[in-house]
């Protein structure tokens, strides 16, 4: 049977205004989970676009900040390198300046992935992390309220890399996945676990993703070339925050600035 999927993209004229839409996207977002089960749990992708969306976040000149429920907020990671949260590569550090330094978040709250210890290692106190948080049990996975992801000129996301192990991968929560083309390993949340999430989303910005967002959204299905069409979510909707540039070579958009593609497999 065929599998169905709306895809949603809405397009902002430059990397502000997509960090504001974020930004705003983010409290929307929360504020439904926290109405409709008290809490929120989100996990978050590092690199510049969401480096800029949590800088707007955090902005105490801005309305988001006073509305996003903070207290009953729980905060994950998508993916992290395999450096100390110090590192100026770990993506945890990127959102600590950008986002955790500001805002009333106690420690509890930040679930991160310890990329300072052995891949394997990493990958299994994550997972672990997420069993006890979620509180699942045997094969239950987790079920985020949004999930926040960026797309890489090879067609990535999170840490799933054209031709490497998790693309594949369908039992774990989370995983280390080596990276020939870096000579790098990343600790990852699994595709099938970001499906599962009650909300997704891309943020990608920038003409240099044109191509490459053309032929996730558009192109034959390929996922071992291209690991983001690996993105399917259970809900049967897929949202993206675009820049102009980043969206010039899909469909036009409507008068509100809001795009709309079926895509089936």
């Amino acid at each position: 049977m065929a599998k169905r999927l709306t895809v949603k993209y809405y397009v902002e004229a430059d990397p502000a205004a997509l960090a504001r839409r974020a930004a705003q996207y983010f409290v929307e977002m929360a504020g439904e989970a926290v109405a409709a089960q008290g809490c929120v749990r989100i996990a978050i992708s590092g690199g510049s676009t969401p480096k800029a969306a949590f800088e707007a976040l955090a902005d105490p000149n801005q309305p988001w900040r006073s509305r996003m429920p903070w207290g009953k907020l729980e905060l994950f990671w998508v993916d992290e390198r395999c450096v100390p949260p110090g590192d100026a590569e770990s993506n945890y550090r990127m959102t600590r300046e950008a986002l955790l330094d500001h805002v009333p978040l106690r420690p509890e709250q930040i679930h991160r992935i310890e990329g300072e210890l052995e891949p394997e290692v990493a990958a299994a106190r994550y997972e672990s992390e997420l069993r006890n948080s979620f509180r699942l049990e045997g094969a239950e996975s987790p079920r985020f309220d949004l999930v926040a992801l960026g797309m890489g000129n090879d067609g990535h996301t999170a840490s799933i890399f054209p031709h490497t192990a998790a693309v594949h991968e369908l039992g774990r929560l989370a995983v280390a996945n080596h990276l020939p083309q870096k000579d790098a390993w990343r600790i990852t949340l699994t595709w099938p676990v970001i499906n599962h999430a009650r909300s997704v989303f891309f943020l990608v910005a920038g003409r240099e993703k044109a191509e490459i967002l053309r032929e996730v959204l558009m192109g034959p299905y390929d996922p071992e070339r291209l690991p983001s069409q690996l993105i399917w979510p259970s809900s049967g909707i897929l949202s993206l925050i675009l820049d102009q540039d980043a969206a010039v070579l899909l469909p036009a958009t409507d008068k509100d600035g809001c795009g709309v593609l079926e895509r089936e497999r």
